[in-house]
């Protein structure tokens, strides 16, 4: 495996968002001279820079559906101009950013919410910002808010929403506190919401982020963040050199079990019963797993981003068509 090292950039204030597990990334992606890659989730630019940095042959086109980070990375990478294309679209929607006839030697899926997200008040995505409106688009064309369900869906729907995205052991007594306030006036900030959620709390569980599951479950409602998931990842594997890497940095385990799913049925070979003869099911291994298990970040890099903490990072090399 070829190391690459991202030197620059990465002695200046990330700014708008700081990459995760940097060096895995780059290690992990093993890039190829003149190789085309694809970085789905460009943030502010991070991962980017160092993958254009690390070998001026290679080529990129990142996506982002977030206006503000496409802003973000345009500053950022173009000292590059010419070896990259940023386009404004979910990386969901990777057709429309790659032509027809593009071979990708590697992809990034970045699915974490960046830096700058998460501390903008305006954008309301953080249960520690209480006078910040609830919010939480990635897509600011996008129609849906998290006003919108905290208000709008049915008790039922809420509390099934809060255990299938969150996996919140208490979602009926918190849906039931939201429900009698919405009542009486519309819930419209991350602190009203997040003292709701705390009410629904027994105290003994109640923590400074015992929000956080809410939070998520309804941030992952509002940008459909796992619909279309599998589909688009195994659309991306399809896209592969044989030799090409998939590298994948999840955040909660509902994303991370539908990656290692794609990965383990795509890294295994016949799968008729044990009783049959032959295989007639045709089906042929196209992945190879890198590494028994995924990759985390550092104690250094948690120490200095605990953002970090919860990241996995998994890599795949394509075998076969």
């Amino acid at each position: 495996m070829t190391e690459h090292t991202a030197k620059s950039d990465s002695s200046n204030a990330w700014g708008y968002h700081r990459p995760v597990m940097l060096e895995e990334v780059l290690a992990g992606l093993n890039l190829k001279r003149g190789g085309l890659y694809f970085d789905g989730t460009v943030g502010g630019g991070g991962h980017s820079y160092a993958i254009l940095e690390a070998d001026p042959t290679v080529r990129l086109v990142a996506t982002d559906k977030d206006d503000e980070a496409i802003s973000e990375a345009e500053k950022r990478l173009k000292c590059f101009e010419g070896r990259y294309r940023l386009v404004h679209t979910d990386y969901k929607q990777f057709e429309n950013a790659l032509a027809p006839e593009d071979r990708l030697d590697g992809f990034l899926l970045d699915f974490g919410i960046s830096s700058h997200q998460i501390d903008d008040g305006a954008r309301g995505f953080s249960y520690r910002i209480a006078e910040a409106p609830l919010d939480m688009r990635m897509d600011r064309r996008s129609p849906l808010t998290a006003e919108d369900v905290v208000n709008g869906y049915g008790e039922e729907a809420l509390i099934k929403l809060l255990r299938m995205y969150g996996e919140e052991q208490f979602a009926p007594s918190i849906v039931r506190n939201i429900v009698r306030a919405r009542a009486k006036e519309r819930i419209t900030t991350c602190g009203a919401l997040k003292a709701l959620v705390e009410e629904g709390i027994p105290p003994k569980f109640r923590s400074a982020a015992c929000a956080r599951k809410t939070f998520q479950a309804i941030r992952i409602e509002v940008n459909g963040e796992l619909e279309g998931l599998e589909a688009c990842i195994r659309g991306l594997i399809g896209r592969l050199k044989v030799g090409g890497r998939a590298c994948i940095l999840t955040f909660h385990s509902l994303e991370d079990r539908i990656v290692k799913q794609v990965f383990r049925d795509l890294s295994s070979d016949c799968v008729c019963p044990k009783n049959f003869p032959v295989c007639v099911c045709g089906k042929r291994k196209q992945l190879e797993i890198i590494g028994k298990k995924p990759l985390t970040a550092s104690e250094e890099e948690i120490e200095s981003n605990p953002r970090s903490k919860s990241a996995k990072l998994r890599i795949a090399e394509k075998i076969a068509e």
